[in-house]
């Protein structure tokens, strides 16, 4: 999951994408990059590390032009080598710089055919610059010295053609503009927003939430479909196109769980409100399962996401709604961390209990989900060391069973703690009194709204292990687990003995915010 933002302004983008992608730095905190263009020129400036570390003064002065793009990494495929922060760049044709949010399915197959095909060479292991290359040599075929907005349009057909998975992308094509587009599925979210500039004209922008276009006093336009395109020539002029054969409406139902800023609007609906709601599914489901003698005291979320669910929760059952551990935010998200470890190490630097919430006290511990399961163990552990008497101990989201192969970094099933366990045995693992799993109709039924009749589906491929682009199989998941699991990571990185069987080391562990 990353976050992408581009901009075709009438002044210096600069400032506004440096902004722009401080908004979006949620979405991703290994990695930052900015590209824009000045006469035919361009700048890019990118690194490993935070948006504040990575972009000083001397780097934002150089960063000359009125269109640019910006991007936060946090890595599925590929590494964490700052070779592989975005945005990529390919000189032909024109000079093509792209930043993509998302995965691909089939980029071997993609990267192999490039190289025998196309004769294009792949200089990392990111799907992003597979992307970018298919892109390119599309727009390369059609020999134009200047493209029309047809010809943009086409290209991005080809690439719906020709890739498989989860793509919001933003491309900056030197000289001619700035073109952005979305999977046929719209799992990856892409919206435009605009704004009037002071000669007269209007400028433009896209990024990967409404937060990153609000923030920047740009009025929101709307969400970009599954498989549409947008493009903005260099004078400035809006083009917009369908590019694929059979769009349809599958979003990532994660992001409305846990990755979206609660304040940012997704296809049209409020994930504040989503979240609200998915708060009162989950406690009608605890008086359903556990009735009214449910023996709860108070109901604590567990910093961030988890809030907004847990306190209408709250309001729900009736209960007193506690702020019981204190957030250090100079700590990153665990999720994100790569390898259990760190993950185990920073879940105690990062939360602290506020005693009194806890001291006597039968609590409901609150979290957006569930994934690897042993934080999870550490945090109840900390409310039964603040005087917890009872730990209950509820997730927003339904069971984390399958991988994710479109951008989540869930890829190997043997990390996820309910793929192969039933609730109790679930339970006893993360040393909780009682435990409850949001139910997967309530969760759709708690993001859909009347007014935006066209999301009726969602990916929900982690809870019911159907993939919405239907090229995935067992094989395709074994090697995905090979490669991207814990363990691989660590192993490409230097970091662990190469002969350690994965199966023998326990990586399960959760994700929380």
């Amino acid at each position: 999951m990353c976050g992408v933002v581009g901009i075709a302004g009438q002044a210096p983008v600069n400032q506004l994408l440096f902004d722009a992608l401080t908004m979006l730095q949620h979405r991703g905190q290994d990695a930052a990059g900015i590209v824009t263009c000045d006469n035919n020129r361009l700048f890019l400036r990118k690194d490993n590390g935070l948006v504040r570390d990575v972009f000083h003064t001397r780097h934002m002065r150089a960063l000359k032009g009125n269109y640019g793009v910006g991007h936060v990494r946090y890595p599925t495929a590929g590494s964490s080598s700052s070779a592989e922060a975005q945005p990529f760049y390919v000189n032909s044709p024109y000079g093509v710089t792209l930043a993509h949010n998302g995965n691909l399915t089939n980029a071997d197959e993609i990267r192999q055919d490039l190289f025998e095909t196309d004769l294009r060479h792949m200089n990392t292991d990111s799907d992003s610059e597979v992307l970018l290359n298919v892109f390119a040599h599309e727009l390369e075929k059609l020999r134009t010295l200047h493209p029309t907005p047809e010809d943009i349009f086409y290209s991005v057909h080809r690439v719906h053609q020709r890739c498989r998975g989860a793509y919001g992308v933003i491309a900056m094509i030197t000289g001619q503009g700035l073109v952005a587009f979305r999977d046929p599925h719209g799992i990856r979210p892409l919206i435009y927003g605009s704004r009037p500039a002071q000669n007269g004209k209007t400028e433009y922008i896209v990024a990967s939430e409404s937060v990153a276009i609000t923030a920047l006093g740009f009025k929101v336009e709307r969400d970009i479909e599954p498989g549409e395109a947008i493009y903005i020539d260099a004078q400035g002029e809006l083009f917009t196109k369908q590019c694929a054969t059979h769009p349809q409406y599958h979003p990532c139902i994660f992001e409305y769980v846990y990755f979206a800023r609660p304040d940012a609007v997704l296809d049209g609906i409020s994930v504040y409100k989503a979240r609200l709601r998915m708060g009162e599914k989950l406690a009608n489901r605890i008086l359903k399962e556990w009735g009214e003698e449910h023996d709860i005291d108070v109901v604590i979320p567990i910093p961030d996401t988890s809030r907004t669910s847990a306190l209408e929760l709250a309001n729900t059952l009736g209960i007193k709604f506690r702020e019981g551990f204190m957030k250090n935010r100079y700590i990153g998200r665990t999720f994100i961390m790569p390898g259990q470890q760190q993950r185990e190490k920073s879940v105690r630097q990062k939360l602290n209990p506020v005693e009194l919430e806890f001291k006597g006290k039968n609590v409901l511990l609150v979290d957006d989900s569930i994934v690897r399961g042993t934080t999870c163990n550490e945090i109840i552990q900390m409310a039964r060391d603040a005087g917890a008497k009872k730990v209950f101990f509820a997730s927003a989201a339904p069971m984390v069973k399958y991988p994710n192969v479109y951008g989540i970094d869930m890829p190997a099933k043997s990390e996820l703690i309910a793929s192969e366990r039933e609730l109790n045995e679930i339970q006893k693992i993360i040393g909780a009194d009682r435990l409850i799993f949001q139910d997967l109709e309530d969760l759709k039924d708690a993001i859909r709204i009347p007014k935006v009749p066209a999301v009726k589906e969602f990916d929900c491929s982690v809870f019911d292990g159907v993939y919405v682009t239907g090229d995935i199989n067992d094989e395709y998941l074994d090697s995905l687990q090979k490669h991207r699991s814990d363990l691989a990571k660590k192993q490409k990185d230097g970091y662990v003995d190469t002969n350690i069987d994965a199966a023998s080391v326990d990586l399960t562990g959760v994700r929380e915010d």
